[in-house]
């Protein structure tokens, strides 16, 4: 799942300051991990240590604050409540990187990513998002082509990913939905040839760059299993140390 954690801290610069072109430098002195990656290491730990996401997405949350977080998820993050507030933000997608790396079927896969989502997500788009990234990358890692994957969204959720990158990109503008990035995330994997290609066409797009090439990173690891050593350097160099810890656990667990 380093993928979307790489995807989350490349795009951070270029969030509120899209670059339009795939021509850019990778890393840069402002270049962090945001709420994207925050939140996708609280997922793994609930699946490492089988705890309950909504209170994990709380402690992980609170314990690194000042992350990016929307306005409707950091209401609930510092409330007494468990309930979740029926958003169809991204945010749903953004963290579920490590359901489709750690479960051995579509049907758990599908479960699992609506469970993750519901606790905060439960709108029917939110979770939808959720199912459609983590499905991409559970498909992706066992070894379906890209037009099965494609077909697969398309039937399944109902997403159009029609639109070339080079298409939307003049045009596209911020959009924090799962409607309105999860299906442009994929359409950017779709059309990369490696890891870093994907990456890049992603944050091409605009809009919530870090969020976006969070999505797209996921599933452009499970496809190319290879990620270029000079990223996963810079970004373990830039990793909290108690984050990193959960990286290379579930990499110990569950080989990503």
């Amino acid at each position: 799942m380093i993928g979307a954690i790489a995807g989350d801290i490349i795009g951070s610069v270029f969030e509120g300051r899209n670059v339009k072109s795939t021509n850019f430098d990778l890393f840069s002195a402002r270049s962090n991990f945001t709420d994207d990656t925050v939140m996708t290491l609280a997922v793994a730990a609930c699946i490492l240590h089988g705890r309950d996401y909504a209170k994990v997405l709380k402690e992980y949350g609170r314990k690194f604050p000042h992350r990016g977080y929307g306005g409707r998820f950091r209401d609930w993050l510092y409330s007494d409540s468990l309930s979740p507030y029926y958003s169809f933000g991204n945010g749903s997608a953004m963290r579920v990187s490590p359901i489709g790396f750690a479960f051995d079927s579509l049907g758990r896969v599908l479960s699992a990513a609506e469970a993750s989502a519901a606790v905060t997500h439960n709108h029917p788009e939110g979770i939808k998002g959720a199912q459609a990234i983590a499905s991409c990358i559970f498909l992706a890692k066992t070894g379906e082509g890209k037009a099965a994957i494609r077909n697969y969204v398309e039937k399944t959720f109902g997403y159009s990913l029609d639109r070339s990158i080079a298409e939307m990109r003049p045009t596209y503008r911020f959009d924090e939905t799962c409607q309105g990035s999860v299906p442009q995330a994929i359409r950017a994997f779709l059309e990369s040839e490696n890891y870093e290609d994907a990456i890049r066409l992603a944050i091409s797009l605009g809009g919530d760059s870090d969020t976006i090439a969070c999505m797209t990173g996921g599933i452009a690891q499970a496809c190319y299993r290879e990620i270029p050593e000079h990223i996963i350097r810079e970004v373990r160099r830039i990793l909290d140390t108690d984050l990193l810890s959960v990286v290379d656990l579930f990499k110990i667990r569950y080989g990503w």
